[in-house]
């Protein structure tokens, strides 16, 4: 069944469907999956960011509509809060992207974050990995959208846009830091607001003081305004291996070894081994563990 499929990832959405669930729930012969995969590295892997109600979802429908028209192949991760019901997403993107359903030219995934602390799914590496190689020529990656605790896509995406709505006055100082350090351009979306063009200066004031230039962004994505000029940026824009890429990647090597590493160890094991040693007046649980981890 994984030789049919991985053959026919290129050519069909049920196939990368069902393999990419396989992933995400790591199912049997996940690790063989991945190993197995025809990777390209090339394909851009575009994160958007930012806070609840900036448009992201919005955003994301126009660039589809922009680049498939373009004849660009996409696919969307679109990262939900976790249902407390199923343990699925939430909101479900492809509920809000209904003009790109049947657009053979998109696939959009709708994944939940299942409480992982930066946002994003656990397993959003693999399922990158897997999209990778299923002939994109884009990937976008659509967070919650929780504030600073979204810095995760930014290991992650090869380009990362923040998306933030014009606010009144001084307001913008209060943006959390984290986020402001990690986009690589900014979108200033409902830029018809009144507050746009103070708000947008501020923005470029406070970017002046990083070492790279960084691009703001005005857009009004329920129109479309602003959008040609943003996709161009992105189809401009060269793929650059970014150190937090490298430690994110590192990690969660690091997690997979581990995990491998303590497959045979069983904690209902360990505890009985623990429990009959427990009541000994010289118990040393480290000498304990080293022990036990001998007699494994």
């Amino acid at each position: 069944m994984i030789d049919e499929l991985l053959i026919k990832l290129c050519h069909s959405y049920l196939a990368l469907a069902r393999i990419l669930t396989i992933v995400e729930n790591e199912l049997p012969l996940t690790a063989e999956v991945l190993a197995r995969l025809q990777v390209n590295n090339r394909i851009p892997v575009i994160g958007i960011t930012g806070p609840p109600g900036a448009g992201k979802s919005t955003l994301v429908n126009v660039i589809l509509k922009d680049l498939t028209n373009d004849g660009k192949k996409v696919a969307v991760l679109a990262v939900d809060p976790t249902s407390p019901f199923n343990s699925g997403a939430l909101l479900g993107d492809r509920i809000r992207m209904p003009g790109h359903f049947n657009n053979p030219n998109v696939f959009i995934r709708s994944v939940a974050s299942r409480g992982s602390v930066g946002g994003l799914n656990a397993r959003i590496i693999e399922m990158i990995e897997v999209l990778k190689a299923s002939c994109f020529d884009y990937i976008i990656v659509e967070t919650v959208g929780v504030g600073q605790s979204e810095i995760e896509i930014a290991g992650l995406a090869d380009i990362t846009l923040v998306v933030l709505i014009p606010q009144a006055g001084d307001e913008i100082q209060h943006i959390k830091s984290g986020l402001m350090e990690i986009g690589d351009a900014f979108i200033v979306n409902k830029s018809d607001l009144p507050t746009a063009d103070i708000f947008v200066n501020q923005l470029e004031h406070m970017l002046h003081q990083r070492s790279k230039i960084t691009p703001v962004f005005k857009t009004i994505a329920s129109t479309g305004t602003g959008i040609a000029e943003l996709v161009k940026w992105l189809s401009s824009t060269d793929i650059v291996i970014k150190d937090t890429k490298l430690l994110i990647y590192t990690d969660r090597a690091f997690k997979i070894i581990q995990q491998q590493r303590m497959r045979d160890i069983s904690k209902t094991d360990l505890k009985n081994y623990i429990s009959t040693n427990l009541n000994q007046p010289t118990f040393n649980l480290y000498y304990i563990i080293e022990n036990f981890l001998k007699s494994g």
